[in-house]
């Protein structure tokens, strides 16, 4: 597939700097620009490729003013990052997508399958179970007895959904994640540990998608809820009877314990630890590793460290963090001085 400059900007409601009809066919970041791709430049650090990067056309942000001369045709418009994703949409939607059941496909006599659905070889589908329309099961996919998934979404190799559990519409799984595991239930005994029956389900809405080997785990009673829009990375751990809120997002090794509620549009940086039963309010951000040991109800905070406190207090409290070397011989010293003080006045007495 190849498309114009002109065509480019007239999609995205853009303005040409250059050859409108410059070609592309691929993409590349811009500090690997070759003839033929189209790269994109949103962070300033990589202002300096632009000159001498060797892509056809570069999106670019309307502000941005060149100080020395681009060989590629720039297209500017209102936010360069947005434009790029746009346009990667529009050319996923264009690849062709197989349609059918694959003879090695397992469907359970009592199943439901809709229209326009590919099932992958050694794809299992249970009892019960409904695939809307328009659904992508890669190989080794299963979706479990009565378990639904919504039109639309795509479930990578070896990604398992079970029993009862909901899947929207649009989501994407991807491979090796577990939806509706048995959270982690255990009655102490003298025996050891006796396990809790967890009959409850997974519920993920609309657009959600799902990292490679993250595990949402099923309710004891009821369901573990992940909102609409929500986008969690690979490797992260979402327990029983947590609730995530609306568009919020989680870098990789996030562990979320359980009876947890997320508010909508949070954002959890990489291995961020929450507590059991607390309650995060909406627009919460936390910085990577940060150890969130309680409710944080009011939202709208950006907190840092172990356990978390507000990010402003975190970055004065490592100032002081570095220092404790040095203010502990500080430290010492006045002792030992204070010490000496003493037995001179004491002698003196």
């Amino acid at each position: 597939m190849e498309f114009s400059a002109k065509q480019i900007a007239e999609y995205l409601n853009g303005e040409i700097v250059g050859d409108a009809n410059a070609s592309v066919h691929t993409f590349a970041k811009i500090e690997e620009g070759v003839a033929g791709a189209l790269s994109f430049l949103s962070n300033p650090k990589y202002t300096p490729y632009i000159y001498e990067t060797q892509s056809s056309v570069v999106l670019v942000n309307r502000d941005f003013v060149p100080e020395h001369e681009i060989k590629a045709t720039l297209i500017k418009v209102d936010n360069a990052y947005e434009s790029l994703a746009k346009l990667l949409t529009l050319y996923e939607s264009m690849k062709p997508k197989k349609v059918g059941i694959d003879s090695l496909a397992y469907v359970a006599p009592t199943a439901k399958v809709g229209k326009d659905v590919y099932l992958a070889p050694f794809v299992a589908v249970g009892d019960g179970a409904v695939i809307e329309d328009g659904c992508i099961l890669h190989p080794h996919a299963t979706v479990g007895a009565n378990a639904k998934i919504g039109a639309g979404t795509e479930i990578y190799s070896n990604a398992v959904i079970y029993h009862d559990c909901i899947v929207g519409k649009n989501c994407i799984l991807h491979a090796g994640c577990v939806i509706g595991a048995d959270g982690f239930g255990f009655a102490p005994s003298p025996e050891g540990y006796e396990k809790i029956p967890q009959i409850g389900i997974v519920i993920i809405e609309d657009n959600v998608e799902v990292g490679a080997n993250t595990c949402i785990d099923r309710a004891t009673m009821g369901a573990t809820v992940i909102h609409s829009g929500v986008k969690l990375d690979n490797l992260i751990q979402i327990a029983h009877n947590d609730e995530i809120g609306s568009h919020t997002v989680m870098a990789a090794q996030v562990g979320v314990a359980g009876s947890t509620k997320i508010g909508k549009w949070c954002m959890l940086g990489g291995q961020v630890g929450v507590a059991g039963h607390s309650k995060i309010g909406d627009f919460t951000k936390s910085g990577a590793q940060a150890g969130i040991a309680g409710s944080l109800p009011k939202g709208n905070i950006t907190v840092q460290g172990t356990p978390a406190i507000e990010a402003k207090n975190f970055a004065r409290s490592s100032v002081v963090y570095k220092k404790l070397p040095e203010m502990y011989k500080q430290l010492n010293d006045m002792q030992k001085k204070i010490e000496e003080l003493e037995r001179a006045l004491n002698s003196k007495a």
